[in-house]
């Protein structure tokens, strides 16, 4: 048996992207997507000592206020809690493809024109040899020069990252949080997820022809709908933006019930 699991050393200069995800599964230790409370006071002490060791210093003693400067600066969605996304800014990685796919990927309108393309046989989930080119589009892109090997060590780290229920692909749900916070809507639906039930009823009552789809009207009718029943919050800019994102699942306009069930339910469709 291996003794006790050694804290990754934080230095800040460029890491792997290996290297980042070891320093994201030490600090977040019940792995549940965030740094947060304890783990959190872990990780600001381990950067810390490691600023002082770079001789990169604050001019402020207080730790506390050290800490609360520090989350205003990379709590990008000020939940008091550090996502992976935010994480990524903090620590200079030497691929930082995190980055990379935010600046390429920035809206999620974009994000669903990607899902799309790359979910060949619609089945609500990219595969590893799926995700392998879409990585590959993502860099060429961002003209990031790589080899096979790197694109192999891209693909099994963000599998690593995302892949919640290690069956070796990922859902839309779980791609969704590379995504900036403002932009990732379908954090928006997570409070609101349906059951398959209380999903065909809805989807029943928009498909009035029973053709099996709807279109982008009728689309805004039940994400408003959606948004009243649960007594969010939504402005018409929102809604205009969800919708559209959503609408970049669609075929020719034509929104099926299988591409939305993507989006508002639990579970994708098996």
């Amino acid at each position: 048996m291996a003794g006790p699991q050694q804290a990754p050393h934080l230095h800040l200069a460029e890491l792997t992207a290996s290297q980042f995800l070891d320093i994201w599964r030490h600090f977040d230790a019940d792995g549940n997507g965030y740094i947060e409370g304890k783990e959190l006071e872990n990780f600001f002490q381990e950067l810390e000592r490691a600023r002082k060791g770079a001789g990169v210093d604050s001019k402020k003693d207080n730790l506390g206020d050290k800490m609360k400067e520090f989350m205003h600066k990379y709590d990008k969605n000020a939940d008091g809690k550090i996502e992976m996304a935010e994480l990524a800014q903090i620590l200079p990685t030497e691929e930082n493809f995190l980055l990379c796919f935010r600046q390429h990927v920035g809206s999620s309108s974009e994000f669903m024109e990607a899902w799309r393309r790359y979910d060949t046989d619609r089945s609500g989930y990219i595969e590893a040899n799926e995700l392998k080119g879409f990585l590959s589009d993502l860099l060429k892109k961002a003209n990031r020069p790589y080899d096979e090997p790197k694109l192999q060590e891209y693909t099994q780290t963000i599998l690593r990252m995302f892949d919640m229920n290690g069956d070796g692909k990922l859902g839309l749900s779980e791609m969704s949080r590379l995504l900036p916070v403002q932009e990732n809507f379908l954090l928006k639906f997570q409070g609101m997820k349906l059951s398959s039930d209380e999903f065909n009823a809805i989807f029943a009552f928009y498909d009035k022809d029973g053709n099996g789809f709807i279109d982008e009207n009728e689309l805004d009718a039940l994400l408003k709908d959606l948004y009243e029943k649960n007594k969010k919050e939504m402005n018409i800019q929102q809604l205009t933006n969800y919708r559209k994102s959503i609408m970049n699942l669609s075929d020719g306009g034509k929104l099926y019930r299988k591409e939305l069930e993507m989006v508002l339910c639990n579970e994708p469709p098996m």
